[in-house]
């Protein structure tokens, strides 16, 4: 590739605005639902995140490529985000123990990227427009064609794609011989969400997201498990079902991101679409049983209602966003049940909630104790 040469290419907002840059790689069209990431690291395992599944992602950084990628460092074995758009593309990397550059990669993947945007003015529009539909194009197909086919991409609000990301059939993650059993269902799981587990202690059997609760419980685990993922949580009625089942079996219930929502959903709690979302890397969050703050990764375009939380005889606020006050964590009064709307797991991301995962741990080892 020439890249003094490369083919302009542009973005295209649903709102008809327009911005320009050039091609990277691969030649063709990318629709979703634009939004940013404000991490300044960790760019591969946020394309293999299964919750960007179905939407652009703006990076904020403006330097992406410069590391290159590395087989440990992916959440999924596929690109999960529909496109990319950055500032300055690194073609070469610099990093001794990378296994291939970032153009390689997305090209293996056939991903539609587009550089040399001007994105600071690109998420300050979405900051102040709100989330909205989108498309990249590095092709030349005429505006008025772009504008034809974007009107039919489907809104995020309603859209159910956690069946676009989920295991086809069960797999087993970890030490067979481990002390603690998980029945994890699989919304759209990150590896290194696994990974936390398996380094305590725990065998996990991840399940496909429309798996029955009594599948589930035929694997006899210590606790249940709801994973994070992509799309519009209220279309998921099977799995808040499901989610009723687990919390009235009386055993641990954790819940992450799309799992926190589920969880909600399932005790009549409602959720909604948010103007712009939660992502990045370094977002405030106040535990209100400790009195401390954390840092926390996030990634996430909706919410559980605060106020009708709040309203709930069963449950009770455990964490708050401090940039919007939006509810962040939650438990339940008479189950075993608590999920936060953040990542813990932080691939990337600070590690200041890791704790999560050992109460998880703690919660099966006193269910045990009373067996």
């Amino acid at each position: 590739m020439n890249y003094q040469t490369r083919k302009k290419a542009l973005v295209l907002l649903a709102d008809g605005t327009i911005f320009y840059g050039k091609s990277v790689g691969l030649e063709g069209k990318a629709f979703g639902e634009v939004c940013f990431n404000t991490g300044m690291t960790g760019y591969q395992e946020i394309f293999t995140d299964p919750s960007y599944f179905g939407q652009i992602m703006v990076a904020t950084n403006a330097h992406i490529g410069n590391y290159g990628v590395h087989g440990e460092e992916k959440e999924a074995d596929q690109i999960m985000i529909a496109g990319l758009i950055v500032k300055n593309f690194s073609f070469t990397h610099s990093r001794p123990d990378s296994e291939s550059n970032l153009l390689d990669y997305i090209q293996k993947h056939q991903l539609i990227a587009i550089s040399d945007v001007d994105t600071r003015a690109l998420v300050a529009y979405i900051r102040d427009h709100g989330a909205q539909n989108a498309v990249i194009c590095t092709d030349d197909t005429p505006i008025e064609q772009l504008k034809e086919l974007l009107a039919k991409t489907p809104n995020m609000k309603g859209l159910e794609l956690a069946s676009k990301v989920s295991v086809r059939e069960p797999y087993y993650f970890g030490n067979p011989e481990a002390t603690y059993k998980i029945a994890a269902l699989d919304l759209g799981i990150k590896r290194n969400i696994l990974r936390n587990f398996a380094q305590r202690d725990c065998y996990v059997k991840v399940f496909p997201y429309n798996a029955s609760f009594e599948a589930l419980q035929s694997f006899e685990p210590d606790g249940y498990f709801l994973s994070n993922g992509p799309g519009d949580p209220d279309p998921l009625t099977g799995v808040q079902q499901t989610a009723k089942q687990m919390i009235a079996s009386g055993k641990p219930v954790f819940g992450i991101c799309l799992g926190h929502q589920i969880i909600a959903l399932a005790n009549d709690i409602p959720t909604y679409k948010m103007f712009n979302g939660h992502r990045g890397i370094n977002h405030p969050i106040m535990n209100l049983k400790t009195g401390k703050g954390e840092i926390t990764s996030q990634n996430h375009g909706f919410a559980v209602n605060r106020e009708a939380l709040e309203k709930h005889p069963d449950f009770e606020i455990t964490h708050i966003h401090l940039n919007d006050q939006t509810v962040a964590g939650m438990q339940m009064k008479n189950q075993d049940c608590f999920s936060v709307q953040y990542h813990p797991e932080a691939s990337p991301g600070p590690h200041d909630a890791s704790y999560l995962f050992d109460e998880f741990i703690q919660r099966m080892e006193n269910k045990k104790a009373l067996a």
